[in-house]
């Protein structure tokens, strides 16, 4: 189990983490680069601006010697190759048709072809910037700023900070990753560990998360699963308990009367012979019962659906089951009268109606009332069979459409109690609900309830369906 662990660990949280780093690693290196980019334009930028600026100043200088001197000619450019200087450059000055007046630091020669418009570069890989110097609105000469190779401190400032932001970004996405990346492998590896453990019979097994979100919500589903299970085995359990149990009484006084029968301990008489007959009724009684379940459990796969009158259905199963009503001594009355549309299996509601009126005739005693009737209520076919017999117990009632259930008072009470059962399963193959209550006053009172449908099309086909089941 801890290897099978581990792997899981190791391959959903291993893959996890190389996506979350992929996306991280890739975001880094977008986001670093974009900024190195943007930092170098913004920086050349500002100093092509600050350039310009000093090459303004140095012209203006240089025109405020060129006016006090009334010419180039013993005109003070110190001042002006004093600001150039300060701004790292090396300042030459050129007369309006390009004669050499500054060269600066013996320069001259190398300089003097150096002219043109706007902002150039050296041949030694630095910038070159030009400014006019202009006297009263006339252009009398250019100055020149020839600056060494661009300077790298403020790039290499600015690439540290990037890479060490870079380099914190990355730390925290590793970080952040393994951190997702174990909360969200966490509650899957405690679910592989429970479902391991609840495929290997260990019923007890649940999940137990509280995770966030659509994980959460399938830990939640497998412990609602498993507990269904664990009630699925345990009703299966109690059910071949119960059938054993149901069948054994039978079983052994077949055993003990033919035993006898054999070794010649009683004579093969009617009497004898009319009571071993009864266990074996008794028996078929059982079989009967318990394949009825089956069919009734499988009804959702065999139903034949068709527009039909719950009333008709009712009034069938009523004349089926009229003569042992008579026999049993019960008043019945009902109130049918009026068509309740219903699409549903005509023979699978006269079924659990059949059942149902058994029991009464079974269990209610003589001079005991029968009332069915059937009716539309709140846009949902509605029948209720209702009696005046000795009931169920109010904390009894829970159980009573379960399988094999008696009562307390199991050992006087006939029948297997797989009736209401079986009503059950048939009624809900159809999408309805069944309910039971006991009145205050005695008796018992099932409900029926299916959905309606339109009357029009109903009524003659259930009249029609009903017709049938009362001429059989």
């Amino acid at each position: 189990m801890t290897t099978d662990r581990n792997h899981l660990t190791d391959a959903l949280g291993g893959r996890l983490l190389a996506a979350f780093l992929l996306v991280a690693l890739s975001s880094v290196a977008v986001l670093t680069v974009a900024a190195l980019v943007a930092t170098d334009r913004g920086l050349a930028s500002a100093r092509q601006e600050e350039r310009r600026q000093v090459a303004d100043r140095v012209a203006a200088t240089a025109a405020d010697a060129y006016i006090r001197a009334e010419g180039w000619t013993g005109a003070d450019l110190a001042p002006a190759a004093t600001l150039a200087d300060g701004a790292g450059a090396r300042l030459v000055v050129l007369t309006a048709d390009g004669g050499m007046v500054w060269s600066g630091q013996g320069m001259g020669s190398r300089m003097g072809g150096m002219h043109g418009a706007g902002a150039a570069t050296d041949a030694g890989g630095g910038a070159v910037l030009e400014s006019p110097v202009t006297v009263a609105g006339r252009s009398v000469g250019t100055v020149r700023l020839v600056f060494p190779g661009a300077t790298t401190g403020g790039r290499t400032v600015a690439w540290s900070w990037v890479a060490g932001a870079a380099l914190v970004a990355l730390v925290a996405a590793v970080l952040v990753s393994a951190y997702v990346s174990r909360r969200l492998t966490r509650p899957l590896v405690a679910l592989a560990g429970a479902a391991r453990r609840f495929a290997a019979g260990e019923r007890t097994a649940r999940a137990r998360l509280t995770a966030p979100g659509e994980l959460g919500e399938v830990a939640h589903a497998f412990d609602t699963m498993a507990d269904e299970v664990v009630r699925a085995e345990t009703v299966r359990r109690r059910l071949a308990a119960d059938v054993a149990h149901e069948l054994r009484t039978p079983l052994a006084a077949l055993q003990a009367g033919l035993e006898e029968l054999r070794d010649g301990l009683r004579p093969a008489a009617p009497a004898r012979l009319a009571a071993l007959h009864d266990q074996t009724l008794r028996l078929g009684r059982v079989v009967q019962d318990l394949a009825d379940l089956s069919a009734a459990e499988a009804a959702a796969l065999s139903l034949h659906l068709v527009d039909t009158d719950l009333a008709g259905v009712a009034r069938a199963a009523l004349a089926a089951q009229r003569p042992a009503l008579d026999a049993a001594g019960l008043t019945v009355t009902t109130d049918l009268d009026t068509p309740v549309p219903v699409r549903a299996d005509p023979d699978r509601l006269h079924q659990a109606m059949t059942n149902l009126l058994a029991n009464a005739a079974r269990y209610c005693r003589a001079g005991d009332r029968v009332r069915l009737r059937a009716r539309v209520e709140d846009g949902d076919a509605v029948l209720e069979i209702a009696d005046t017999g000795p009931g169920i117990p109010p904390d009894e009632l829970p159980h009573a459409f379960e399988r094999l259930w008696r009562g307390r008072d199991a050992a006087n009470v006939a029948g297997t109690g797989i009736g209401l059962a079986v009503v059950r399963e048939l009624v809900t193959a159809h999408r309805g609900g069944v309910a039971i209550d006991a009145p205050p006053g005695g008796g018992l009172t099932v409900t029926l309830r299916f959905p309606a449908r339109a009357p029009a099309r109903a009524s003659a086909a259930g009249n029609r369906k009903g017709h049938s089941h009362g001429t059989a």
